[in-house]
């Protein structure tokens, strides 16, 4: 008999359009077709009919609940789980799943973050079916993904603006594509690939370090002999340990549908990636919650933990999550796509401007939306990109995109991309140009990837602000084309309108090394924003500019948009109040009693002597020092912490904690790193860098 493949397996867990078309009567699949589509709405009786192919088909697999699967704005996801039971005609337990309630179910939204939206004592939040994402199984239990709204119909959650996101730039998308009269395309879709970089420790080790398990990084730790300084843990060999994580890791994706690619060791040691492939931005931003998931909890299994934190430990590589962002034709051509020949291919130039357009008008959009408290450790530095936001274009295209600035009646380009002759082999094909990892908006052949977005962060708002400029961005474009009727004219305007963007937008294109100071004195010249704080970015949000531009595209209006600030300025102000809580309680408890015993040690070890001993006084000195120096810092970080009560809002808490509080827990880091170096191993009382380092080896 032959064994079963994990590939046999693919999608078991996914109620995919496949299954759909399989189980549903061929009417009934048409009509979800055209809702998912959004060509018609559902009816009842055919919302019925596919809620009773669903259960049937999770009750053969031995589901008993099943949950509406959000995304509130919390970044993670919420569930509530309902069983299929019901009392039958005399008290006999049935099974039912209604098209009601597949298609609605209603929560508490007042104990979700709502920035003001809803009020404590109104607590009504509605669940709707998103038909155009699949039901799966986890864990026994049917997850439909849904939408949650208020009771008003406000957006309580991250997907809904994004399904808003990707109905505007489609429809600007596609009215631009068929204004050039290539074929009668129906749909421009938002792609997307996300990359997720993520720590795995022991687990034993976590459990004794609660800065690790209260906020998802280490509050101190100095740096070990060896660190990162060999970057010999880069694509090296995977441990067996972590080996057979990742073995579970991709079995359990695989069930579910999802496309797990590629896996490698990271940069600096115990970090590691996954990356499924490209998929409809709605599919892909579920399914990287899900993978979130999955590693989180697959870790477990193995006495490991996931660490999804943008930066666990300090002086190594961060961890991001590289959103990779493309646009595709309903008949599966991509638009960013330049083609042997780019400097001719009109569509794709004008499409590129579009993006450089709408980057440079709104980049601190873009820095929000990347970001938040824990990226600010991670930006900058180990391979992690700046804080300004610019595009990197590569030298072939960007020379292209100079001469049309330019108005050179010729564009082609001296790129050299003859391919080159190693050992054997026939040829090596030569990239019209190479990648630039300092970038945090970069083009890399046939997608842009923004490198910025932090690692524990939903894409959905990623998502939704980078469709909605560049939706934005066409509307203006589409606006200037349409009143040309000939495709010879409007390849004439295209180009003019390119080199108008061009003229105005330039200013954006950085192809060189982002790290050096040069870039920031020439950033700083060009106007382009320096927001070295994810705090200071959230205002871009609320800003006239921003809320005319999200109410014309109906994306956000302007009280989803408050309270969406309100809700990060909360968020940020929880996370550090939580940070330099524990940073304040391991401090007093754990290490100030470990410093106490060493120095102990050391006293009673000089009396033994009973002689004037330089070292040891020497010893004693430094550790008195460094006791005083702790107490002060200690008690400055405290006081600053009580005394953000003074302020009246989560705004003002926020950047008082930024401006006060954050840098003091550093001061107070560096007393801590320094206690440990002159601890010995044996007394210091917590897991070590070193420890941690090696502890999945």
């Amino acid at each position: 008999m032959k064994e079963k493949h994990p590939f046999d397996d693919f999608g078991i867990n996914l109620f995919s359009e496949n299954i759909m078309k399989e189980r549903l009567p061929h009417p009934i699949y048409e009509k979800w077709k055209h809702a998912a589509r959004k060509d018609d709405a559902l009816d009842r009786p055919t919302a019925d009919a596919i809620a009773h192919a669903m259960k049937t088909w999770a009750m053969e697999k031995g589901v008993t609940h099943f949950t509406h699967w959000f995304q509130p704005m919390t970044g993670s996801t919420a569930e509530k789980h309902d069983s299929f039971v019901e009392p039958g005609d005399h008290q006999q337990a049935i099974s039912r799943f209604s098209g009601k309630s597949l298609i609605k179910g209603e929560g508490d939204a007042s104990s979700f973050p709502t920035g003001g939206l809803r009020a404590t004592f109104e607590a009504r939040g509605y669940t709707y079916w998103d038909c155009t994402s699949p039901a799966f199984i986890r864990e026994n239990v049917l997850c439909i993904p849904t939408i949650f709204v208020s009771y008003n119909g406000e957006t309580l959650d991250k997907k809904a603006p994004l399904l808003k996101s990707i109905e505007a730039i489609d429809t600007q998308a596609t009215r631009i594509v068929n204004l050039f009269k290539d074929k009668d395309i129906k749909r421009v879709l938002p792609m997307v690939g996300l990359e997720q970089e993520y720590f795995l420790v022991d687990k034993s080790l976590y459990a004794k370090r609660k800065d690790l398990m209260h906020t998802g990084r280490t509050l101190f730790g100095s740096m070990p002999p060896k660190g990162q300084v060999l970057k010999s843990h880069y694509f090296g060999s995977i441990p067996s340990r972590v080996s057979a994580f990742m073995k579970e890791v991709n079995e359990e994706l695989w069930k579910l549908g999802i496309y797990a690619k590629t896996e490698h060791n990271e940069a600096a040691p115990c970090q590691f990636e996954i990356a499924p492939l490209f998929a409809e931005t709605n599919i892909a931003v579920d399914q990287n919650q899900i993978i979130m998931d999955v590693l989180k909890k697959t870790a477990d299994k193995h006495q490991l933990a996931c660490l999804l934190h943008e930066k666990p430990f300090d002086h190594v590589n961060g961890s991001g999550k590289h959103n990779n962002w493309s646009l595709v034709t309903d008949d599966g051509q991509n638009l960013l796509e330049p083609g042997d020949r780019p400097h001719e291919n009109i569509r794709f130039l004008l499409f590129v401007c579009a993006v450089i357009q709408a980057v440079d008008t709104y980049p601190e959009l873009l820095r929000m939306a990347a970001s938040c408290y824990g990226n600010d450790y991670r930006l900058g530095g180990h391979e992690a990109p700046p804080a300004i936001i610019s595009i990197c274009m590569g030298s072939h295209l960007e020379e292209i995109l100079m001469k049309l600035e330019k108005g050179n009646e010729s564009l082609e380009t001296n790129v050299d991309t003859t391919p080159f002759n190693i050992a054997n082999l026939a040829y090596v094909p030569k990239d019209t140009s190479d990648r630039n990892r300092t970038s945090p908006f970069a083009f890399t052949g046939n997608k842009f990837e923004f490198r910025m977005v932090g690692s524990s962060r939903s894409a959905a708002t990623t998502n939704v602000i980078l469709n909605t400029i560049v939706a934005d961005s066409l509307k203006s474009i589409g606006d200037e084309l349409q009143n040309y009727k000939y495709i010879d004219d409007i390849r004439k305007k295209a180009l003019a309108i390119c080199q108008d963007i061009l003229c105005r937008h330039k200013r954006i294109l950085f192809s060189k090394d982002g790290y050096s100071q040069d870039w920031i004195k020439e950033a700083s010249l060009r106007g382009l924003p320096n927001i070295e704080c994810y705090v200071d970015s959230i205002s871009a949000l609320t800003s006239d500019k921003a809320v005319a531009m999200f109410e014309r595209n109906h994306v956000y209006s302007k009280n989803e948009l408050e309270a969406r600030s309100e809700i990060l300025y909360e968020e940020f102000v929880k996370e550090v109040k939580v940070e330099a809580s524990v940073l304040l309680d391991m401090s007093k408890k754990i290490l100030l009693p470990c410093l106490v015993k060493e120095l102990k040690f050391y006293t009673d070890a000089a009396h033994s002597l009973g002689v004037e001993n330089a070292y040891y006084q020497k010893k004693i000195k430094r550790m008195v020092n460094l006791l005083n120096s702790f107490d002060e810092k200690y008690h400055i970080l405290k006081h600053a912490l009580i005394d953000r009560r003074k302020c009246h809002n989560n705004e003002e808490k926020s950047k008082y904690l930024n401006a006060e509080v954050v840098g003091k827990m550093k001061d107070l880091r560096c007393i801590i790193d320094a206690i440990e170096e002159q601890v010995s191993a044996d007394s210091y009382p917590v897991p070590t860098y070193e420890d941690l380092f090696t502890s999945i080896q």
